[in-house]
């Protein structure tokens, strides 16, 4: 069990965000999260988005310096991320409307 984080790297509101995630559960990158005192608005589904200045802080606490891949990997091998042809939605042979 680990928890994962990535470069911050992307910019939003005057800061740079990195994503956190579990490598084995929601609800264990929610604990690791909770501990941090990062709030539960930063969850988005199958990760947290966390600010620069909080990325040191989870690195001193026990997260693991990984990059982007490896971030989709751990998701996808844990069953957390559904990759896109698993996922539910437009049928693709469904034909378009055309006005």
């Amino acid at each position: 069990m680990a928890i994962l984080i990535d470069q911050a790297m992307w910019p939003w509101r005057d800061w740079l965000w990195c994503h956190m995630v579990s490598d084995t559960s929601v609800d264990e990158l929610k604990a690791f999260a909770e501990e941090l005192g990062i709030p539960e608005k930063g969850f988005q589904g199958d990760h947290f988005d966390v600010p620069e200045h909080m990325r040191a802080v989870a690195i001193e606490r026990g997260a693991r310096e990984v990059t982007s891949r490896e971030i989709l990997a751990a998701l996808y091998s844990a069953g957390i991320r559904l990759r896109p042809s698993q996922r539910h939605g437009r049928p693709r042979n469904v034909p378009q409307h055309q006005p």
